[in-house]
């Protein structure tokens, strides 16, 4: 099987699956964050941090709906990927002593997360599309402009606040 937990033989396996991955990476996300907001020192970026804590209860909670649409069992499955880019964040929030520097460090982490989880909302839409599930396009697609936004949110912190007060 690798590295998989169950074989994927179709495209709806394969639906299933990264609807089970970034089930999986949302909860991780969600118990991520409120070290973040612990850490961050700069105002915007710790509000932000704790507006994307909400949004992220709620990606769960669409995504579970979604599972329920689908008849499929609510479950994660563990992704070497996001503990990977969560890993990471906490090694660069523990390595770096100047609080300036570690909130442009954790923006720089934070938008990893959101990457990876855009990448995985778009690529879910288009199989939603091809495997005829038209009836969860709707959430994830809520889900996927909330991700966009937050990046960018990201961004507009960084650039008028964290990354020239680091400098």
């Amino acid at each position: 099987m690798g590295l998989f937990t169950s074989p994927i033989k179709t495209l709806d396996d394969l639906f299933i699956h990264t609807l089970q991955d970034i089930y999986y990476a949302e909860q991780q996300i969600t118990k991520a964050l409120p070290t973040m907001i612990d850490k961050a020192e700069n105002s915007m970026l710790k509000s932000g941090l704790k507006q994307h804590l909400q949004e992220t209860e709620q990606h769960v909670t669409r995504l579970e709906q979604i599972f329920k649409r689908l008849n499929q069992p609510v479950k994660g499955v563990d992704c070497q990927a996001i503990d990977g880019i969560i890993a990471e964040a906490k090694q660069v929030m523990s390595d770096v002593a100047d609080p300036k520097v570690r909130d442009a460090a954790m923006i720089t982490s934070a938008q990893a997360v959101e990457h990876y989880e855009i990448s995985r909302y778009g690529s879910l839409i288009a199989l939603a599309k091809q495997t005829g599930h038209e009836n969860c396009v709707d959430l994830l697609h809520t889900t996927l402009q909330e991700e966009k936004s937050a990046d960018e949110k990201l961004t507009e912190v960084a650039k008028a606040q964290v990354n020239p007060k680091a400098a």
